[in-house]
């Protein structure tokens, strides 16, 4: 069999310039035993902000990223941008967002040559990442999230993928918890099952001393299949001429000193008082901070729109003018190195024992089952007779509005069925057998179970927005196809992104400010205003627990 180049480009890695950076135990290792400190910087274009809509000013009040330019797909800008990386003395990039379906050999080549990795956010803005008013682990996310790993497997300066950024923010939203450490899970079984080393991280947003620590030690606890590798914490706490008392960073070190896994500042750098002289940076990576920080992420390259950037570029966008805040960070890094300890043959990976439901995470230990497609798409194509058409199926806005229009009919019907089956909570740990389906799916299930409880033409209208089978279901027609999807279809993973990974042998916003410091692009949200419920009703058309329980 004959392969033309393109094709084996596609499967074989890139000439690789850096060695492959593993955790042992809650430190960062190179090959050679020495441990890897984090020198970054933020890199990722400024996006333009969505609406903030109700939900969101009452789960945390960030305003989100509606749209987001790709920093790794334009090697014009790559080229441009480089060379002063290496002027800064970076080791190490962040981007929040890409474009898995651009290019991005020549980008990540210039990179690796140039001795940076790349820490990639794996979310994207709106209906590509977990939303904190409405958490939910689907399908469509889990695809989307593997379908970004597979471009970007091939690259071997990849670090770490972050499946979440400041998703949990107050306790309002800390039942969003459990979803975002179920994708944890399930992108670390799928990295394990392409034989990628890359970590899987997450980074939280600063915030009060309990909670600060409590998520930290929730989202680190349990065996290695559950478990973050990297812990990161957007602080924005050291100001100025601050010191390691006054500025917090005493109490945040002693209170992740027990966390088990690596853990970095995955942003820094306050502008209350500039120019910025970068002072926290020899703190950072000296002891008593570097014993349990492996670095951290400076914000941010390009310029903001709250001035956090470090350059600006001339009107044709060619030439690239640094400021002060550029210049001093670059002497700060270059003066500055970790020590080397402790040994990477003195650290083991040990296992954090997960803490209990509390008022200050309302997080459960229970947490949502692995996305099944196979029994979501079975269901869907036997099960369900009134489907939303395509051009509504396909704008997430309208599918969260009409998932709430079908809720509300049912709860005034005469059905006994509830909207409890394609729901979650990860309070109590109760997640409906539907609950792991994309948006399209659900909305398909609530609206047929308004017609089977209303089996009149009208009721599978919606405003034009869906159609009727040509020959529907009875209710105990749909009962026995449903009960055939779920037999026998235990919670495992399945690989079922679209595009196949490559082998490896080893699209951006920017932050917006809030209270003072930047809210990063794209958190682990997707634009689906179902309702959390409190307890697991079974039996939408004539789901029996007996067959729902294999996937609750």
């Amino acid at each position: 069999m004959r392969f033309s180049l393109g094709a084996l480009a596609a499967v074989l890695p890139l000439a690789a310039a850096l060695p492959q950076i593993t955790r042992s135990g809650k430190y960062l290792y190179d090959p050679s035993g020495t441990r890897f400190y984090i020198k970054g910087v933020a890199y990722q274009p400024q996006g333009n902000l969505a609406v903030s809509t109700e939900a969101n000013e009452a789960n945390g009040g960030f305003p989100e990223p509606s749209d987001f330019v790709d920093p790794l797909s334009s090697s014009t800008n790559c080229t441009r941008d480089i060379p002063h990386l290496k002027d800064l003395g970076v080791n190490a990039v962040r981007v929040y967002s890409v474009n898995a379906s651009l290019n991005h050999d020549d980008c990540m080549k210039a990179l690796d040559d140039a001795g940076i990795y790349v820490l990639l956010d794996v979310s994207l803005p709106l209906n590509g990442s977990i939303d904190r008013s409405s958490p939910s682990w689907t399908t469509n996310l889990l695809n989307e999230y593997t379908r970004t790993i597979n471009v970007f497997n091939k690259y071997p300066n990849i670090l770490a993928y972050n499946i979440g950024n400041e998703v949990i923010n107050t306790v309002n939203n800390s039942n969003a918890a459990p979803f975002v450490k179920a994708a944890a899970r399930d992108t670390k079984a799928y990295l394990n099952s392409i034989n990628s080393k890359a970590l899987v991280g997450y980074a939280a947003v600063d915030t009060d001393l309990e909670f600060r620590n409590a998520l930290a030690d929730y989202l680190t606890c349990g065996n290695e299949s559950v478990s973050v590798d990297l812990y990161g914490l957007n602080n924005y706490e050291w100001c100025g001429a601050a010191t390691y008392s006054n500025s917090g960073w005493n109490v945040i070190t002693e209170g992740f000193r027990n966390l088990t896994v690596a853990a970095y500042m995955s942003e820094f750098g306050c502008i209350k008082e500039g120019p910025r002289q970068w002072t926290e940076v020899p703190a950072m990576l000296s002891a008593p901070v570097a014993d349990v920080f492996s670095g951290g992420i400076a914000f941010s390259y390009f310029p903001t729109s709250d001035n956090y950037g470090m350059v600006t570029f001339s009107g044709d966008g060619s030439t690239v003018n640094v400021n002060s805040d550029f210049t001093a960070l670059g002497r700060q890094y270059s003066n500055t190195s970790g020590p080397n300890s402790p040994a990477q043959s003195a650290q083991s990976n040990s296992v954090l024992a997960c803490p209990p439901t509390s008022p200050i995470l309302a997080a459960s230990t229970e947490l949502p089952p692995t996305p099944n497609e196979e029994v979501c798409k079975c269901i869907n194509d036997n099960a369900l007779g009134c489907k939303a058409i395509p051009a509504t199926a396909n704008n997430p806005i309208k599918v969260g509005a009409l998932i709430n229009q079908a809720c509300g009919l049912l709860s005034q019907s005469n059905s006994t069925v509830s909207c409890t089956t394609i729901a979650g909570d990860g309070q109590t740990g109760q997640y409906g057998p539907l609950a792991m389906c994309s948006p399209d799916i659900k909305l398909n299930y609530v609206m047929s179970a308004y017609y089977d409880a209303n089996p009149v033409a009208t009721s599978c209208d919606f405003g034009g927005n869906a159609t009727l089978s040509t020959s529907p279901l009875s209710a105990g027609a749909a009962q026995e196809a449903a009960a055939s999807c779920l037999a026998g279809k235990p919670p495992i993973f399945t690989p079922t992104a679209s595009d196949p990974p490559t082998s490896n042998t080893a699209s951006p916003s920017s932050p917006a400010t809030s209270s003072g410091k930047p809210s990063s692009a794209a958190r682990v949200g997707a634009v689906l205003p179902t309702s959390s419920v409190a307890t697991l009703v079974l039996g939408a058309l004539g789901f029996v627990a007996g067959a729902a329980a294999v996937l609750a």
